[in-house]
């Protein structure tokens, strides 16, 4: 299969590319990184690239919460606009099978359960809290403490930031794309993705690049709130698995079919970073209690219907992942 990787040049991307090749498939890099500059907004260039493409791996995109809402319209442009270009290149061409980046940010707050209330939703969490050390949500109707859980994708959706809202507009003219064409459109969800090849030093990086990029500055990771924030952290290589998983399956068309990609094993934020500043052999990780505006508490994933309907499951375990991630080199940017 000839597949177009958009973002083939990035971190997850370039994971997709290796394990697309070694599955002996032909992937086109399509890459602003790239000499050619390709940027998936110019319709033109999309159109070439799709010449003889089987599938589309749409990876491209502006990550991360950035620097706040001064980042919006460049968080659209990147991440909506080009996907609609994509999308309409791909259905002008006759190429009818994508696998989209997505991720758990879509949800907002992941899964809760209240002694007295069962599931319940908590809404975004006040600054005031916040700045009180407050950071565990209650429960919305009685204030209780709230148990946090696994979430599915049947979960309703409430993204809470830009980056967040862009993703989940990309899942719609997904699946708008595949009703209108009857094409096959698979949105990847991904959690906490992490490993070689990170890019270094930027505010669109995840947290593990955040802290990887501290220790390697010789100085201590700062870990916001009190570190109990519960994640999913996932390997690269088991996201760019999953990426040839559903480019292979024989998913059904005319609609979008999304599937958690996470590791199956929750871990806090501060676990994370002292796992990783013992295997770098760097100062200990520092609790600072600042916080983000936007950010949710505790989100973790639910991927077993990846595992039960498309065969994928992670290799790479939390400790063995945390080694490797210790040594391994960054990326500019």
């Amino acid at each position: 299969m000839r597949v177009l990787v958009t973002g083939g040049a990035g971190f997850i991307g370039s994971h997709v590319v290796e394990a697309l090749r070694a599955r002996g498939h032909e992937p086109v890099v399509f890459d602003v990184r790239e000499d050619t500059g390709a940027d998936v907004r110019d319709r033109e260039a999309v159109a070439r690239a799709l010449t003889g493409v089987d599938a589309v791996s749409h990876q491209a995109a502006m990550v991360g919460l950035g620097t706040g809402f001064a980042d919006a319209a460049d968080y659209v442009s990147c991440n909506d606009l080009g996907t609609a270009v994509l999308l309409t290149a791909m259905a002008d061409a006759g190429v009818r099978r994508l696998v989209l980046a997505g991720s758990m940010v879509v949800y907002g707050e992941g899964r809760y359960e209240c002694p007295r209330h069962r599931v319940v939703r908590p809404g975004p969490r006040a600054a005031d809290d916040l700045a009180a050390g407050r950071f565990e949500p209650g429960c919305p109707v009685c204030g209780e403490e709230l148990f946090p859980g696994l979430v599915g994708e049947d979960a309703p959706v409430d993204p809470r930031n830009v980056y967040a809202t862009t993703k989940l507009a990309q899942e719609h003219l997904a699946a708008a794309w595949a009703r209108s064409t009857s094409g096959s459109a698979v949105s990847l969800r991904y959690h906490n993705v992490y490993g070689p090849g990170m890019p270094r030093d930027t505010p669109y990086a995840g947290v593990a690049s955040f802290f990887r990029s501290a220790l390697a500055r010789g100085e201590a990771p700062r870990v916001f709130e009190d570190g109990r924030q519960r994640r999913d952290f996932v390997h690269v290589r088991d996201v760019a698995a999953a990426n040839v998983v559903a480019l292979e399956a024989d998913t059904a068309g005319g609609a979008l079919a999304a599937f958690n990609t996470g590791s199956g094993e929750p871990h806090t934020v501060g676990e994370m970073a002292r796992a990783l500043a013992a295997a770098y052999g760097g100062p200990e990780p520092l609790i600072t209690g600042e916080y983000r505006l936007g950010d949710v508490r505790h989100i973790t994933a639910d991927s077993s219907r990846l595992r039960t309907d498309l065969g994928w499951k992670p290799e790479v375990g939390f400790a063995d992942g945390m080694r490797e991630f210790a040594g391994a080199e960054l990326r500019e940017g």
